[in-house]
Protein backbone atom coordinates (compact mmCIF):
# COMPACT_ATOMS: atom_id res chain seq x y z
CA UNK A 1 0.00 0.00 0.00
CA UNK A 2 1.37 3.57 -0.70
CA UNK A 3 0.43 6.82 0.06
CA UNK A 4 -0.62 9.08 -2.43
CA UNK A 5 -1.22 12.18 -0.63
CA UNK A 6 0.21 13.90 2.61
CA UNK A 7 0.92 17.00 3.91
CA UNK A 8 1.11 19.54 0.40
CA UNK A 9 3.60 22.12 1.87
CA UNK A 10 2.88 25.10 -0.65
CA UNK A 11 -1.12 24.59 -0.18
CA UNK A 12 -1.03 24.38 3.81
CA UNK A 13 -1.43 21.37 6.05
CA UNK A 14 -4.73 19.14 5.08
CA UNK A 15 -6.38 18.04 8.23
CA UNK A 16 -9.35 15.71 7.92
CA UNK A 17 -9.91 13.94 4.43
CA UNK A 18 -12.98 12.71 3.14
CA UNK A 19 -14.87 11.73 0.10
CA UNK A 20 -12.24 10.66 -2.38
CA UNK A 21 -13.91 10.01 -6.00
CA UNK A 22 -11.20 9.40 -9.42
CA UNK A 23 -11.75 9.52 -12.58
CA UNK A 24 -10.14 6.86 -15.28
CA UNK A 25 -7.92 9.76 -16.17
CA UNK A 26 -5.84 9.79 -12.82
CA UNK A 27 -7.76 12.59 -11.23
CA UNK A 28 -8.70 11.75 -7.92
CA UNK A 29 -11.13 14.61 -6.03
CA UNK A 30 -10.85 14.86 -2.31
CA UNK A 31 -12.63 16.58 0.80
CA UNK A 32 -10.70 18.46 3.66
CA UNK A 33 -13.94 19.19 5.74
CA UNK A 34 -11.92 20.98 8.51
CA UNK A 35 -9.86 23.08 5.98
CA UNK A 36 -13.45 23.96 3.80
CA UNK A 37 -11.40 22.44 0.36
CA UNK A 38 -11.56 19.93 -1.73
CA UNK A 39 -8.81 19.57 -3.97
CA UNK A 40 -7.59 17.90 -7.00
CA UNK A 41 -4.79 14.93 -7.22
CA UNK A 42 -4.18 15.72 -11.17
CA UNK A 43 -3.24 13.03 -13.74
CA UNK A 44 0.28 14.71 -13.41
CA UNK A 45 0.47 14.06 -9.58
CA UNK A 46 0.53 17.31 -8.70
CA UNK A 47 -2.08 18.58 -5.75
CA UNK A 48 -4.51 21.73 -6.60
CA UNK A 49 -7.31 22.85 -4.87
CA UNK A 50 -10.47 22.74 -7.05
CA UNK A 51 -12.45 24.82 -4.63
CA UNK A 52 -12.25 26.82 -1.89
CA UNK A 53 -15.17 27.77 0.66
CA UNK A 54 -16.49 24.25 0.07
CA UNK A 55 -19.60 24.07 1.97
CA UNK A 56 -18.17 21.91 4.74
CA UNK A 57 -17.85 19.06 2.24
CA UNK A 58 -17.97 15.36 2.84
CA UNK A 59 -18.53 12.90 0.15
CA UNK A 60 -18.16 12.79 -3.52
CA UNK A 61 -19.17 11.08 -6.49
CA UNK A 62 -17.54 11.53 -10.37
CA UNK A 63 -19.45 9.67 -13.13
CA UNK A 64 -17.87 9.10 -16.49
CA UNK A 65 -19.33 11.89 -18.18
CA UNK A 66 -17.32 13.99 -15.75
CA UNK A 67 -19.93 15.30 -13.32
CA UNK A 68 -18.84 15.58 -9.64
CA UNK A 69 -21.46 15.40 -7.46
CA UNK A 70 -20.91 16.71 -3.84
CA UNK A 71 -22.35 16.40 -0.12
CA UNK A 72 -21.83 19.74 1.72
CA UNK A 73 -22.18 18.90 5.24
CA UNK A 74 -22.95 20.77 8.13
CA UNK A 75 -20.11 19.87 10.80
CA UNK A 76 -16.36 20.60 11.72
CA UNK A 77 -17.18 24.55 11.29
CA UNK A 78 -18.95 27.22 10.08
CA UNK A 79 -19.89 27.44 6.58
CA UNK A 80 -21.52 24.23 6.18
CA UNK A 81 -24.03 24.84 3.18
CA UNK A 82 -26.07 21.40 4.71
CA UNK A 83 -26.68 20.25 0.37
CA UNK A 84 -26.29 17.95 -2.82
CA UNK A 85 -24.58 20.02 -5.65
CA UNK A 86 -23.18 18.87 -9.12
CA UNK A 87 -20.09 20.30 -10.87
CA UNK A 88 -19.94 20.07 -15.15
CA UNK A 89 -15.99 19.89 -14.32
CA UNK A 90 -15.80 20.89 -17.94
CA UNK A 91 -17.78 23.63 -18.39
CA UNK A 92 -16.73 24.58 -14.09
CA UNK A 93 -20.95 25.13 -13.46
CA UNK A 94 -22.69 24.00 -10.63
CA UNK A 95 -26.67 23.32 -9.57
CA UNK A 96 -27.73 22.69 -6.69
CA UNK A 97 -29.74 19.26 -6.74
CA UNK A 98 -31.29 19.47 -2.82
CA UNK A 99 -30.79 21.92 -0.42
CA UNK A 100 -34.58 21.24 1.72
CA UNK A 101 -36.73 18.65 2.21
CA UNK A 102 -40.38 19.52 2.86
CA UNK A 103 -39.08 23.03 3.52
CA UNK A 104 -36.52 22.12 6.58
CA UNK A 105 -32.73 22.38 5.91
CA UNK A 106 -30.70 19.28 5.97
CA UNK A 107 -28.87 17.88 8.30
CA UNK A 108 -25.59 17.49 7.16
CA UNK A 109 -25.37 15.70 4.26
CA UNK A 110 -22.60 13.03 4.56
CA UNK A 111 -21.68 10.77 1.26
CA UNK A 112 -23.98 9.55 -1.38
CA UNK A 113 -24.09 7.45 -4.93
CA UNK A 114 -25.60 8.20 -8.67
CA UNK A 115 -27.27 5.44 -10.20
CA UNK A 116 -26.28 4.96 -14.50
CA UNK A 117 -29.47 6.98 -14.64
CA UNK A 118 -28.47 10.07 -12.41
CA UNK A 119 -30.89 9.11 -9.89
CA UNK A 120 -28.77 10.54 -6.41
CA UNK A 121 -29.07 8.62 -3.09
CA UNK A 122 -27.51 10.27 0.22
CA UNK A 123 -27.09 10.07 3.34
CA UNK A 124 -27.68 12.95 5.89
CA UNK A 125 -26.86 12.07 9.58
CA UNK A 126 -25.59 14.47 11.94
CA UNK A 127 -22.66 13.78 14.02
CA UNK A 128 -20.99 17.06 15.39
CA UNK A 129 -22.36 17.68 19.12
CA UNK A 130 -24.03 20.88 18.58
CA UNK A 131 -27.15 19.88 17.55
CA UNK A 132 -28.89 22.99 18.14
CA UNK A 133 -29.60 24.62 14.29
CA UNK A 134 -31.60 21.17 13.04
CA UNK A 135 -34.57 21.28 11.49
CA UNK A 136 -35.65 18.33 11.07
CA UNK A 137 -35.87 15.17 13.44
CA UNK A 138 -34.62 12.79 11.16
CA UNK A 139 -31.24 11.26 10.18
CA UNK A 140 -32.26 9.75 7.06
CA UNK A 141 -31.69 8.19 3.43
CA UNK A 142 -33.03 10.63 0.31
CA UNK A 143 -33.50 10.03 -3.43
CA UNK A 144 -33.16 12.56 -5.56
CA UNK A 145 -35.38 11.61 -8.88
CA UNK A 146 -34.66 12.99 -12.73
CA UNK A 147 -37.15 15.10 -12.04
CA UNK A 148 -35.85 16.60 -9.32
CA UNK A 149 -38.28 15.40 -7.04
CA UNK A 150 -37.00 14.69 -3.21
CA UNK A 151 -38.16 11.33 -1.43
CA UNK A 152 -36.73 9.98 2.03
CA UNK A 153 -36.75 6.50 1.02
CA UNK A 154 -35.26 5.29 4.76
CA UNK A 155 -35.94 7.04 8.22
CA UNK A 156 -35.73 6.48 11.83
CA UNK A 157 -37.62 3.14 12.34
CA UNK A 158 -34.98 1.58 9.84
CA UNK A 159 -31.94 3.50 10.47
CA UNK A 160 -30.35 5.13 13.32
CA UNK A 161 -27.33 7.13 11.79
CA UNK A 162 -26.82 6.20 8.46
CA UNK A 163 -23.13 7.09 6.97
CA UNK A 164 -21.96 5.44 3.52
CA UNK A 165 -23.88 4.06 0.76
CA UNK A 166 -23.37 2.40 -2.33
CA UNK A 167 -25.26 0.69 -4.91
CA UNK A 168 -24.98 -2.84 -6.42
CA UNK A 169 -24.05 -3.67 -9.69
CA UNK A 170 -27.68 -4.46 -10.96
CA UNK A 171 -29.00 -1.24 -9.41
CA UNK A 172 -31.42 -3.21 -7.00
CA UNK A 173 -29.49 -3.22 -3.81
CA UNK A 174 -28.20 0.04 -1.55
CA UNK A 175 -26.21 -0.50 0.88
CA UNK A 176 -26.03 1.78 3.75
CA UNK A 177 -24.11 1.88 6.81
CA UNK A 178 -25.80 2.14 9.86
CA UNK A 179 -23.18 3.90 12.42
CA UNK A 180 -23.97 5.73 15.71
CA UNK A 181 -21.10 5.86 17.99
CA UNK A 182 -23.17 5.75 21.30
CA UNK A 183 -22.87 3.39 23.90
CA UNK A 184 -25.21 0.79 22.60
CA UNK A 185 -25.62 2.24 18.81
CA UNK A 186 -25.60 0.45 15.45
CA UNK A 187 -22.63 -0.44 13.75
CA UNK A 188 -24.53 -1.91 10.86
CA UNK A 189 -23.77 -2.66 7.25
CA UNK A 190 -27.52 -3.01 5.52
CA UNK A 191 -28.83 -4.08 2.12
CA UNK A 192 -31.80 -2.44 1.39
CA UNK A 193 -34.39 -4.04 -1.68
CA UNK A 194 -34.36 -1.35 -4.32
CA UNK A 195 -37.08 -1.30 -6.99
CA UNK A 196 -37.17 0.39 -10.43
CA UNK A 197 -39.02 3.19 -8.80
CA UNK A 198 -37.28 3.85 -6.07
CA UNK A 199 -39.28 2.18 -3.26
CA UNK A 200 -37.65 -0.18 -1.06
CA UNK A 201 -38.21 -3.24 0.47
CA UNK A 202 -37.16 -4.13 4.35
CA UNK A 203 -33.62 -3.38 5.01
CA UNK A 204 -31.71 -6.67 5.96
CA UNK A 205 -27.94 -6.60 7.99
CA UNK A 206 -25.08 -7.75 5.76
CA UNK A 207 -22.38 -7.43 8.88
CA UNK A 208 -22.50 -6.20 12.55
CA UNK A 209 -19.23 -4.33 13.61
CA UNK A 210 -20.74 -4.73 17.28
CA UNK A 211 -18.76 -2.92 20.02
CA UNK A 212 -16.07 -1.30 17.44
CA UNK A 213 -15.91 1.72 15.78
CA UNK A 214 -18.24 0.53 13.09
CA UNK A 215 -18.29 1.35 8.76
CA UNK A 216 -17.93 4.85 7.11
CA UNK A 217 -17.44 5.13 3.53
CA UNK A 218 -18.00 2.14 1.57
CA UNK A 219 -17.77 1.19 -2.00
CA UNK A 220 -19.04 -2.11 -4.35
CA UNK A 221 -16.82 -4.24 -6.95
CA UNK A 222 -17.88 -5.67 -10.05
CA UNK A 223 -18.68 -8.98 -8.53
CA UNK A 224 -20.84 -7.08 -5.73
CA UNK A 225 -18.20 -7.46 -2.82
CA UNK A 226 -18.57 -4.59 -0.23
CA UNK A 227 -15.19 -2.38 0.59
CA UNK A 228 -16.26 -0.56 3.91
CA UNK A 229 -13.77 1.54 5.72
CA UNK A 230 -14.26 1.01 9.55
CA UNK A 231 -12.19 0.49 13.14
CA UNK A 232 -10.11 2.21 15.00
CA UNK A 233 -6.94 2.12 17.25
CA UNK A 234 -7.79 4.62 19.75
CA UNK A 235 -11.50 4.96 20.46
CA UNK A 236 -12.94 8.13 21.06
CA UNK A 237 -15.45 7.36 23.23
CA UNK A 238 -17.16 4.93 25.88
CA UNK A 239 -19.43 3.78 22.73
CA UNK A 240 -16.67 2.54 20.86
CA UNK A 241 -13.97 -0.01 20.99
CA UNK A 242 -10.60 -0.90 19.87
CA UNK A 243 -11.50 -4.72 18.62
CA UNK A 244 -11.41 -3.82 15.06
CA UNK A 245 -8.38 -2.19 13.96
CA UNK A 246 -8.59 0.37 10.79
CA UNK A 247 -8.61 -0.87 7.57
CA UNK A 248 -10.70 -1.53 4.44
CA UNK A 249 -12.81 -4.83 5.18
CA UNK A 250 -14.09 -6.83 2.18
CA UNK A 251 -17.44 -8.42 2.86
CA UNK A 252 -19.63 -10.92 0.39
CA UNK A 253 -23.52 -10.01 0.36
CA UNK A 254 -23.75 -12.47 2.39
CA UNK A 255 -21.47 -11.09 4.82
CA UNK A 256 -18.34 -13.05 4.98
CA UNK A 257 -15.52 -11.64 5.31
CA UNK A 258 -13.36 -12.54 2.01
CA UNK A 259 -10.61 -9.60 2.59
CA UNK A 260 -9.18 -7.05 4.56
CA UNK A 261 -6.45 -4.01 3.95
CA UNK A 262 -5.32 -2.53 6.99
CA UNK A 263 -4.99 1.36 6.74
CA UNK A 264 -1.97 2.59 9.86
CA UNK A 265 -3.44 5.23 10.33
CA UNK A 266 -6.23 7.04 12.49
CA UNK A 267 -9.25 7.80 11.06
CA UNK A 268 -9.90 6.20 7.78
CA UNK A 269 -13.68 7.41 6.28
CA UNK A 270 -13.78 6.55 2.99
CA UNK A 271 -12.68 5.24 -0.12
CA UNK A 272 -13.35 4.63 -4.24
CA UNK A 273 -11.99 3.03 -6.99
CA UNK A 274 -10.00 4.61 -9.65
CA UNK A 275 -7.29 3.79 -12.27
CA UNK A 276 -7.88 3.13 -15.75
CA UNK A 277 -8.69 -0.71 -15.11
CA UNK A 278 -10.62 0.03 -11.97
CA UNK A 279 -8.54 -1.57 -10.13
CA UNK A 280 -6.68 1.17 -7.75
CA UNK A 281 -8.36 1.63 -4.56
CA UNK A 282 -7.94 4.71 -2.84
CA UNK A 283 -8.82 5.34 0.47
CA UNK A 284 -9.03 8.61 2.63
CA UNK A 285 -7.37 8.55 6.40
CA UNK A 286 -6.65 11.25 8.80
CA UNK A 287 -4.32 13.80 6.19
CA UNK A 288 -3.33 11.16 4.01
CA UNK A 289 -4.74 8.94 0.89
CA UNK A 290 -3.39 5.36 0.29
CA UNK A 291 -3.72 3.29 -2.37
CA UNK A 292 -3.81 -0.21 -3.27
CA UNK A 293 -3.90 -2.57 -6.08
CA UNK A 294 -6.87 -4.69 -6.32
CA UNK A 295 -7.31 -7.89 -8.46
CA UNK A 296 -11.30 -7.02 -9.09
CA UNK A 297 -12.68 -3.54 -11.01
CA UNK A 298 -14.26 -1.60 -8.63
CA UNK A 299 -17.74 0.47 -9.68
CA UNK A 300 -17.03 3.93 -10.16
CA UNK A 301 -19.88 5.47 -8.75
Amino acid sequence: MNTTLGRPGSLGVVSFLEGPAALADGRVFVSDIRANRIYCWTAERQLEVFRDDAGRANGNIVTAAGLLYTCEGGEMGPGGRRRIVRTDLATGSTDVLADTYEGKRFNSPNDLTVDAEGVVYFTDPRYGSDRSDLELDVEGVYRIGLDGAITRILGQDHVQRPNGIALSPDGRTLYVVDSHPAVGGNRLILAVPLASDGTVGEPRTVFDFGRARGGDGLKVDQENRLYVCAGIFQPRSEGETDEVPPGVYVLHDDGSVVGHYPVPHDLITNCCFGGDDGRSLFITAGQSVFTVHVDVPGLLH
